[in-house]
């Protein structure tokens, strides 16, 4: 059974976390006492309905102020696919967490409230989506019941998101009408909507084809851990831990290591105890292979023929997560994949609004959750790809070697 990962998104209010309590609750994924505890909360409170974001809001800040601040992760399954959910936050101050949720995401859920259709934060995280190169998104006109279901109302919301996201690089657009509170087509199909011929959301979420966006090409095998096991039985093992970035794995493949250069072919590639035929994005394993070469923490294994190119030059879109602005000639750790180096920021051409997707040439320097794009330079050559090519090995985070806080989460550019 696969694994699906997807983050929510929205304005304050559009219902996120109500929306997540419904589908843990529908596909029976809430322990009896859980449920017990929200009704009976959400009977001290007034209410004459069961406050399902109770059961995602988790945050102490978060109940008191009725609103999603940190991105919490919910786990879910139904007997086709297992749902890893980043709930994450509408807030413009909280770009970085939102960013942090959705960059490794397969599809991107934006809910807006059918009362009052787009707003800023809505195309804000489409477009945030959209440069995270998330390659499904699914728009949730939620409160439909608020509009007595009209099919009037979800028309002009599902053309003006359509148009606007013709300007977006969005792969796959579905758009559903929903109710979070009453459950119209959530998990089944409403009889209140007659007019909707589609799906509904779970069972989206269930058929969207996600084995093809991962990039099966080009073998990118960053190596985490190198195993030798300090026993008898396992005396001459030398395996090398990682998970599949890129590629399929099998053994007989003739491998190159990187930065070395050093050739050998694979032995074997083992999980736990088993011995696999093939190994792919985005499995951990060991790889072992038939030579003994010196491969350490920080090393790539790749085909021959299909090689990343080593750059120290490095041109990214960075969303900045510090308080204190980025600048050019600051000094910075960058961490790609498995390594990490030390790095400089060399110039900052310019600074993105995610909400008119104007670029401002002059900005100089970036704020806190401001995107922008961004020259560096490591201090040693790093294996990556393009981005929209392999969403691993395109991407690097930046972290204050004085404090070891990140700072910075960097798309690389083709």
């Amino acid at each position: 059974m696969d694994m699906l990962r997807l983050a929510t998104a929205g304005s304050v209010d559009d219902g996120k976390s109500t929306l997540i309590g419904r589908l843990l609750l529908d596909s029976k994924s809430i322990f009896e006492d859980q449920m017990e505890s929200v009704e009976k909360t959400s009977q001290d409170k007034g209410y004459d309905y069961t406050d399902l974001a109770l059961l995602t809001d988790g945050l102490r800040s978060e109940r008191e102020q009725g609103i999603t601040i940190d991105v919490a992760y919910r786990y879910f399954a139904t007997p086709k696919r297992k749902f890893i959910i980043a709930d994450t936050p509408g807030h413009v101050q909280y770009t970085r967490n939102m960013v942090t949720g959705a960059s490794t995401s397969d599809l991107g859920l934006v809910l807006v409230d059918a009362r009052h259709g787009l707003t800023e934060q809505s195309r804000r995280h489409a477009v945030l989506l959209s440069l995270l190169r998330v390659p499904h998104l699914v728009l949730a006109v939620n409160k439909m019941d608020l509009v007595d279901y009209s099919e009037e109302v979800f028309a002009k919301i599902h053309e003006e998101f359509t148009a606007f996201a013709g300007k977006l690089n969005i792969p796959d657009l579905a758009i559903i009408p929903i109710s979070a509170l009453q459950g119209d087509n959530v998990v089944n199909r409403s009889e209140n909507m007659p007019w909707y011929q589609g799906t509904s959301l779970l069972h989206h979420l269930e058929n969207v084809h996600i084995a093809s966006d991962r990039d099966m090409r080009d073998v990118r095998f960053p190596v985490q851990y190198v195993i030798r096991p300090k026993s008898d039985k396992f005396h001459d093992y030398r395996g090398y831990a990682g998970q599949v970035a890129g590629g399929v794995l099998k053994p007989g493949d003739e491998v190159v290591v990187l930065p070395s250069g050093m050739t050998s072919t694979i032995e074997a590639i083992d999980l736990h105890e088993e011995s696999l035929d093939e190994a792919y994005p985005p499995m951990s394993v060991t790889v072992r292979l038939k030579d003994d070469l010196d491969v350490s923490r920080g090393d790539m294994i790749a085909r021959v023929n299909n090689q990343p190119a080593p750059v120290q030059d490095i041109d990214a879109m960075i969303c900045w997560m510090s308080p204190s602005p980025m600048k050019p000639r600051q000094k910075l750790a960058i961490k790609h994949t498995t390594k990490t180096a030390r790095a400089i920021i060399k110039d900052v051409q310019y600074r993105l609004d995610v909400n008119s997707l104007h670029r401002d040439p002059d900005a100089g320097e970036l704020m806190l959750n401001e995107i922008g794009r961004v020259k560096l330079r490591a201090a040693q050559p790093l294996l990556a790809d393009p981005y929209e090519q392999n969403r691993t090995t395109g991407s690097f985070i930046l972290i204050d070697e004085a404090t070891g806080v990140t700072v910075g989460a960097g798309m690389i550019n083709g």
